[in-house]
């Protein structure tokens, strides 16, 4: 039996835990990036070399944030947890696979974004701690993608209907699983791709989540999303007030991985896996953007497409303002979104 937001009283609560994320996220932003300076969370001098070895124009770009506190991602996972707990203990709403799934999708993918981090930060290889390389980590989130999506398609059941424009059903079967885990595994290093700017990310994920919230609602399982996104958003909120140019904090992989995979999780559990690419349109674009400069230099002996990839470097790169990439990318993302609801809406 899975929870509705039809009672007045439960969307009153609803609303209510909403503000109170913001709020109590907002409260303890300050106090979190002075810990953050203490625990020396900050994002290191990377260098300014592509995988052929040649200069980039990133450190030029970047270089000015420095030292800047990255850690966001941990702030607004341990309010979203907390204040969805609050929620379940304060409604009628009871916990069950719905939310069990989009709790262990944070969690998991939060805890390999955060070793990632911890890595980076302490720079754990040349001080002789263990290690993971990248094929490795990327082998991690398609076994995280691939246990989510066999609890989605066994605890839940139902959703290997795939909805199609003009409201036939493709009957996919067992083949969900890796096509629910390819979309979890995408939208993750999508969305840390695009983690690159100030803002820029989690501007994008708060119109992303926006789009399906309203898909949310003609689900059997909205309640539980609804719960779940709002007070995401609440947490994301608050967060952007000290992420917004010049940045106060960083998300880093501990959010970046996290809410990527959420996303995905969410476009599969409202059956509108269809209108993902299209709401999270930026996010794809920018990872394509990466694959094109990766075979421009491989296959035609260096030759770049972009200035620097991904695409929002780019345009930083020929002279665009970082906060003016920002908001155009935001413009791009939201009509994008109104695209994808309504292509999920046929």
């Amino acid at each position: 039996m899975y929870s509705t937001m039809t009672d007045p009283l439960q969307t009153a609560k609803f609303l209510a835990i909403l503000l109170l994320s913001t709020i109590f996220t907002g409260a303890l932003s300050i106090p979190f990036i002075n810990l953050l300076y203490k625990l020396k969370f900050r994002a290191p001098k990377t260098t300014s070399k592509d995988f052929l070895g040649k200069e980039t124009p990133f450190a030029k770009l970047h270089g000015k944030k420095i030292g800047t506190p990255t850690g966001g991602g941990i702030l607004i996972a341990v309010s979203t947890f907390l204040f969805s707990a609050i929620f379940y203990a304060l409604t009628s709403f009871r916990f069950n696979w719905t939310s069990n799934i989009l709790f262990l999708t944070i969690f998991s993918f939060g805890l390999l974004g955060l070793y990632d981090d911890l890595q980076k930060f302490f720079k754990l290889k040349k001080r002789g701690f263990f290690s993971l390389r990248l094929r490795h980590k990327f082998l991690v989130q398609w076994i995280l993608g691939l246990a989510i999506s066999w609890l989605l398609y066994t605890e839940i059941g139902g959703l290997e209907n795939i909805w199609l424009p003009g409201g036939a059903a493709l009957n996919i079967g067992l083949w969900f699983v890796p096509l629910g885990a390819l979309a979890i595994v995408a939208t993750s290093n999508a969305f840390n791709i695009t983690d690159g700017l100030d803002g820029l990310a989690g501007g994008l994920l708060v119109i992303a989540l926006g789009a399906f919230t309203f898909l949310a609602t003609r689900s059997p399982l909205g309640g539980d999303i609804t719960v779940f996104i709002a007070v995401l958003v609440g947490s994301l909120l608050a967060f952007l007030y000290f992420n917004i140019h010049p940045a106060r904090i960083f998300m880093g992989d501990t959010g970046a991985l996290a809410f990527g995979a959420l996303l995905g999780v969410i476009a599969l559990m409202t059956n509108r896996l269809i209108a993902l690419p299209i709401i999270g349109g930026v996010f794809a674009i920018e990872t394509i953007s990466d694959f094109i400069q990766w075979g421009s230099m491989l296959f035609r002996d260096g030759k770049k497409v972009f200035k620097i990839a991904p695409l929002h470097h780019h345009f930083e790169a020929i002279g665009w303002e970082e906060t003016k990439v920002t908001m155009r990318f935001w413009l791009a993302g939201t009509l994008l979104a109104l695209l994808g609801t309504l292509v999920a809406s046929l």
